[in-house]
């Protein structure tokens, strides 16, 4: 078991950078936890850390140790928690990364009432637009929306991810109101960046429900959501949003729904987790939470 508590405490190092912050996340003294890093070097023979005045940086013995050892780790702490738990209480530290716009608005006001629950549960929220690595990066869970591409990863969709496009009366009376999929190509368009390059073919249905792509072009791109957004209400040009994005500004009539008769598809809004024999009770409990306040969402009740 000291080498496994080791292996935890070099987790925890390498996520935080540092010897002295795992050390107090931990409860331990920096010497001793300087100590037992030294020593598992020892026992293992390698050098697992590259010190630096500014940060620790791992070695590739110190990158492979974490990517198998965390999961080591990981399935003594859930047995553990499950032989704890037997009683239904859910601790430790939930760790889940979310996309900044979705995260901030429909994540993190969640919280509150699910930390009120189970006293004993630690959350650890990260929001980005980049899709993080659930293994690498130690994340119990990611909110993930669109198109799932990891097969190594399991999920469990919570709601639908409806989208439209959309554009402001101002956009519409200077440049017209696009009839059908081709006259986009005649208008500024706002385009999403991100990992897959520039988002300029846009799919939409036609009545029959059959696959149009039309390429458009425009003057503004951005890779986050909340940018597109306000560069939409700016009458920059017609952008394609979630509904969950949006559905306050077309009630409010700060944007206008565009060619409502050629839908854009729906795709899902997952919860994503690594795929693991035990799922940790602080997970499942989330999970379940989530599923409950999103099975009538917010932005489909308004």
């Amino acid at each position: 078991m000291d080498r496994v508590g080791d292996i935890a405490l070099f987790l925890q190092i390498l996520d935080h950078g540092s010897i002295s912050v795992a050390a107090r996340h931990m409860d331990l003294s920096v010497a001793v936890a300087s100590q037992r890093l030294k020593r598992l070097e020892r026992d293992l023979g390698v050098r697992l850390l590259h010190r630096t005045t500014r940060r620790l940086h791992p070695t590739p013995e110190g990158l492979a140790l974490a990517r198998d050892g965390r999961a080591l780790v990981e399935e003594l702490e859930l047995l553990g928690d499950r032989l704890k738990q037997q009683g239904g209480e859910v601790s430790g530290t939930l760790r889940v990364t979310a996309s900044a716009s979705f995260g901030r608005e429909y994540i993190s006001p969640l919280l509150p009432e699910f930390l009120a629950a189970h006293p004993r549960l630690r959350v650890s929220l990260h929001l980005d637009d980049r899709v993080a690595d659930l293994i690498g990066s130690g994340y119990d869970l990611a909110i993930r929306i669109g198109q799932l591409d990891d097969s190594s990863l399991v999920s469990r969709q919570l709601a639908m991810n409806g989208r439209l496009l959309c554009a402001s009366p101002d956009y519409l009376r200077r440049h017209g109101t696009p009839a059908t999929p081709a006259d986009l190509a005649q208008h500024d368009c706002v385009l999403l960046t991100g990992r897959d390059g520039r988002q300029d073919v846009w799919r939409l249905l036609d009545p029959a429900g059959r696959p149009v792509d039309v390429r458009v072009r425009g003057r503004f791109e951005s890779n986050y959501g909340e940018a597109l957004r306000d560069a939409a209400l700016a009458g920059l040009g017609i952008a394609m949003h979630s509904a969950w994005h949006v559905h306050r500004d077309l009630r409010e009539g700060r944007l206008v729904e565009v060619l409502p008769g050629y839908p854009v598809p729906a795709s899902g809004i997952h919860a994503v987790m690594p795929d693991r024999r035990l799922v940790p009770p602080r997970v499942r409990a989330f999970v379940d939470y989530l599923a409950s306040r999103f099975e009538a969402p917010p932005w489909e009740r308004a």
